[in-house]
């Protein structure tokens, strides 16, 4: 074994030292340019769309006119979208997550299944938007409305749904299944009563920031015919509908001034409703947590 001279080892320490600090210093800077841009970008919105958000800019429906448009249909088809989206995902993501989790075991089945679901959390949403407008536009014949849209969203977010409350499920220490199985409990009854309380704060964080990235996506409700000018509210699951992200890109789009303004307001108020859901999402994970 090659011994070290003192004066290497302090040559070897120090140069160890400097490069441990142009790390630090590298990544400090990163930072501080990415959240440089998010600020700017966000008080340019915020300067130029603050004058717009207000009550009757939230009740009042697309307008030609830039001073009356509004974003009531769009905020209530958003709405709408991910309330049929996160039902359909909760139920199917977290039974899916409890069959691999508790029932499945470490078969070949499983471990296919677990790689196509990891696989499917990183594929682009278009490409949900297209299977969408297959299987609920065409062959299940829902049309452009807006329950093919909430299923379409429900696509996209279940894979993010079953890794979550599979990470929540696999956290329940194992000495839970062990005393239910030694009172005398069933599989289901242990996994009814006992795990799924356990891991309930985890699935439900997890369900509420899926729901949040579905509120924001575009791009699968532009490929099955989301509307873009809705001046009324869906008034059932076959309606016809359009989003708050498509009536962003639509005012966008147009050439006047007061559009931009407009479009500026609404994503305000989407920025507005994502970060309240996230802060909804840590809230009730730590109060469920406490509880437990």
């Amino acid at each position: 074994m090659a011994v070290i001279a003192p004066r290497d080892f302090r040559k070897r320490m120090d140069r160890r030292k400097w490069e441990g600090r142009a790390f630090y210093v590298l990544c400090l800077l990163a930072i501080t340019v990415a959240l440089a841009m998010l600020a700017v970008l966000l008080i340019y919105i915020g300067m130029k769309g603050y004058s717009q958000v207000n009550w009757s800019f939230i009740t009042s429906f697309p307008s030609r006119h830039p001073d009356e448009a509004g974003i009531k249909s769009a905020l209530l088809g958003s709405i709408y979208l991910v309330i049929i989206a996160g039902l359909v995902a909760f139920v199917l993501g977290v039974g899916a997550a409890v069959y691999l989790e508790e029932y499945a075991g470490r078969n070949r089945f499983a471990k296919i299944a677990q790689i196509n679901i990891a696989n499917l959390a990183g594929v682009p949403s278009i490409v949900y938007g297209i299977l969408g407008l297959e299987i609920f536009v065409r062959s299940l014949h829902l049309g452009k409305s807006l329950a093919a849209g909430g299923l379409t969203l429900a696509l996209l977010i279940l894979p993010i749904i079953i890794i979550a409350s599979q990470e929540a499920i696999r956290a329940v220490p194992p000495s839970i299944r062990e005393g239910g199985y030694a009172l005398g409990a069933s599989r289901w009854q242990t996994v009814w009563h006992l795990v799924l309380p356990q891991a309930f704060s985890g699935v439900l964080t997890g369900v509420i920031l899926a729901v949040s990235r579905a509120m924001g996506e575009t791009a699968p409700l532009i490929v099955i015919g989301a509307l873009t000018f809705v001046p009324f509210t869906p008034d059932g699951p076959l309606s016809r509908f359009s989003a708050l992200p498509i009536q962003i890109f639509n005012w966008t789009a147009r050439p006047q001034a007061g559009f931009q303004e407009a479009a500026a307001a609404g994503i305000i108020v989407l920025l507005i409703l994502l970060l309240s859901m996230n802060a909804l999402a840590v809230i009730l994970r730590n109060r469920l947590e406490n509880r437990s």
